[in-house]
């Protein structure tokens, strides 16, 4: 287990991020048809708490990956066979040869938001923990890569996202009762975190942890690291750029109002109030 983060990206505006992202969206394709080409297959976990921004990172990533070779995983509330039979609920989901799959939560959701909710037995907890490594290396042994990814956001950060979907004519969807009690269990939930990333990261599939307190920093954080984990042909990872902090060259929405021409400090302050992209 271990934490990457990007230093460089800390003073990113969207117009820089826009730029950033887009080599690096190029990147990834090479790296998707080295993937193809190879017959590789990968398989990306995104954890975290709710508002971490797992979906949002995933469509950013994927938003230019050839679609024929790539899939989305997120599975509802499982059935009562699912529940007792956890780890054949994710096998059949693996991806193909040539193929990449994003998981939007996976298998670690018993690890984390099940077993704080008592939505699991702490017996079938700890069946977890005893055979996901085993579980893991036979799939690595088979062929199948796999990149764990942790998005890290803050207490308070968490609150004003809630906010915001609660109060968003365009995302209240996003939000529910249950958000709220999964939330007010924020230690618990900690707790079996901190459980799952001493048991569970292992040489061959580390956890990686990236901060996801800003959501444009978390989603070039997470392309930089699964690109640099790969070997792949013509591989020209851009180095990130510095950005001066004294240049007034930053913009933001707060309530459709647009703030522009913000030094870096002025929008650093004012980020957290800013509109969901």
């Amino acid at each position: 287990m271990f934490e990457y983060d990007i230093a460089e990206y800390s003073q990113i505006n969207p117009d820089l991020y826009r730029r950033e992202l887009r080599r690096l969206q190029a990147e990834f394709l090479k790296l998707q048809k080295w993937i193809i080409e190879e017959k590789k297959k990968i398989a990306i976990v995104f954890e975290g708490r709710d508002t971490a921004g797992k979906t949002g990172s995933i469509s950013v990533l994927s938003k230019y990956l050839i679609p024929e070779h790539v899939r989305l995983v997120k599975l509802g509330i499982p059935t009562k066979w699912e529940s007792t039979h956890w780890f054949s609920r994710y096998e059949k989901h693996m991806p193909e040869t040539g193929e990449i799959v994003f998981f939007d939560r996976s298998w670690y959701t018993r690890a984390l938001t099940e077993i704080t909710m008592n939505y699991c037995s702490q017996r079938q907890y700890k069946n977890f923990m005893k055979r996901v490594i085993p579980w893991e290396k036979e799939l690595l042994e088979n062929g199948t890569e796999i990149v764990k990814i942790y998005l890290s956001v803050e207490k308070n950060i968490q609150k004003k996202r809630f906010e915001k979907r609660r109060n968003s004519p365009l995302i209240f969807w996003k939000f529910s009762e249950n958000d709220l009690k999964v939330a007010d269990r924020w230690d618990a939930f900690t707790f079996y975190k901190d459980q799952m990333f001493s048991s569970t990261s292992h040489e061959e599939s580390p956890w990686v942890i990236i901060n996801a307190n800003t959501k444009m920093v978390a989603a070039l954080n997470s392309l930089r690291y699964i690109l640099e984990k790969f070997d792949y042909p013509e591989k020209n990872i851009p180095k990130p750029k510095v950005w001066s902090e004294g240049m007034n060259i930053y913009n933001l929405k707060i309530n459709g109002v647009l703030f522009e021409n913000l030094s870096y400090d002025q929008f650093k302050v004012l980020n957290s109030f800013a509109d969901e992209s």
